[in-house]
C-alpha cells in the first residue's frame, strides 16, 4: 500500500506542482484536464489546478484578482471550454473544467438539483422553464425577453449555476465594428442530454464524485471533502466511511489524509 509520502510524491507529479513539469501548450493542458478528469482555474483547494500547473508569472505582479492570473496563458481555460469541456459552477460556485467522464458522474446530481430547485422558487422554475422552451439563450436576450434587470437575472442565475441547474459559457457577440463578450445560458440538461442511470441517485452519485475528485487530487485531507461540492444537503456523516468500508477510498497514516483505495483505471 503506497505510503503518505509516495502519494505527496506522486500528487506532485500528476498534478504538475513543480515547474519542471510546467504546462508548455494548449495541447500540454488538454493532456492534462483529460487525465486528471477535473481542474479548478486558481488553486483554491487539493483538487488540480490548471493555473498553478503553467507556473508562469502573474499577469500583473503584486495584483489581486485577475492581475495573479499566468500572463500568458490565462485563456486556456476559456479555449479548452471552447473545445467541448464543460466549465460548472458546481465547486462552492467557482469554475471548474470537467471532461465528458466528471460529466457523466455530475448528471445524476445535476437533474436532481433542476427539478429540485425549480419546485422551491418561482423565480427560479420560471427561468428554468423557459430555457426549456426557448433553449439556451445569452443572458441579454432573457433580460429582455423575462423583463428582467441585470441584478434581478444575476440573483436568479447564481444559485442555480452553484448547484448545477445552469451552466454558463462566454460567447462573443458582434457589437458595431468590434466585438463584445457575454455568458449564454442553458439548462443542464441541455449541455449534457441523455437520461441518466434511474438506479443513481443523487447521494450515490455524490460518493462516485468524490471517489474521482480524490483520485484527481491523488491525496487530499479528509476535511476538505465536504467543501468541494455546493451540495452539503446530500452529504451524511458517515459518507466518506461508507466509502472506505466499500473499498473506495482509504484513509492514509498521516494527518487526515484520504486517497483512492483503487488504482486509477487509466493506470
Amino acid at each position: 500500500m503506497e505510503s503518505l509520502t509516495g502519494l505527496q510524491r506522486r500528487r506532485t507529479v500528476e498534478c504538475r506542482l513543480t515547474p519542471d513539469r510546467a504546462l508548455l501548450t494548449l495541447a500540454d493542458a488538454e493532456g492534462f484536464l483529460r487525465d486528471r478528469g477535473m481542474l479548478t482555474r486558481t488553486t483554491d483547494s487539493a483538487l488540480p489546478s490548471l493555473y498553478e500547473a503553467c507556473h508562469e508569472d502573474s499577469y500583473t505582479p503584486g495584483g489581486t484578482g485577475f492581475a495573479t492570473w499566468p500572463a500568458t496563458k490565462w485563456p486556456w481555460f476559456g479555449e479548452l471550454a471552447g473545445r467541448g469541456y464543460l466549465v460548472t459552477a458546481v465547486h462552492r460556485g467557482k469554475n471548474l473544467l470537467v471532461t465528458g467522464e466528471v460529466a457523466r458522474l455530475l448528471d445524476p446530481i445535476c437533474r436532481a438539483e433542476t427539478e429540485r430547485m425549480r419546485a422551491a422558487d418561482p423565480g427560479w422554475r420560471r427561468l428554468l422553464d423557459h430555457l426549456a422552451a426557448a433553449g439556451p439563450a445569452s443572458s441579454d436576450d432573457l433580460r429582455t425577453e423575462l423583463g428582467l434587470k441585470r441584478q434581478e437575472l444575476k440573483a436568479l442565475r447564481s444559485p442555480l449555476e452553484r448547484c448545477g441547474a445552469i451552466v454558463s459559457r462566454s460567447v462573443q457577440m458582434t457589437s458595431g465594428e468590434g466585438h463584445v463578450h457575454t455568458s449564454e445560458l442553458a439548462r443542464w440538461d441541455q449541455v449534457h442530454p441523455g437520461a441518466c442511470d434511474p438506479d443513481t441517485g443523487p447521494a450515490r452519485a455524490l460518493g462516485d464524485l468524490l471517489v474521482a475528485s480524490v483520485r484527481a487530487a491523488v491525496v487530499a485531507p479528509e476535511r476538505e471533502l465536504p467543501r468541494w461540492y455546493s451540495w452539503r444537503w446530500y452529504w451524511t456523516d458517515g459518507l466518506v466511511d461508507d466509502l472506505v468500508r466499500d473499498g473506495r477510498l482509504r484513509r492514509v497514516n498521516g494527518p487526515g489524509m484520504v486517497a483512492a483505495a483503487r488504482p486509477d483505471p487509466a493506470g
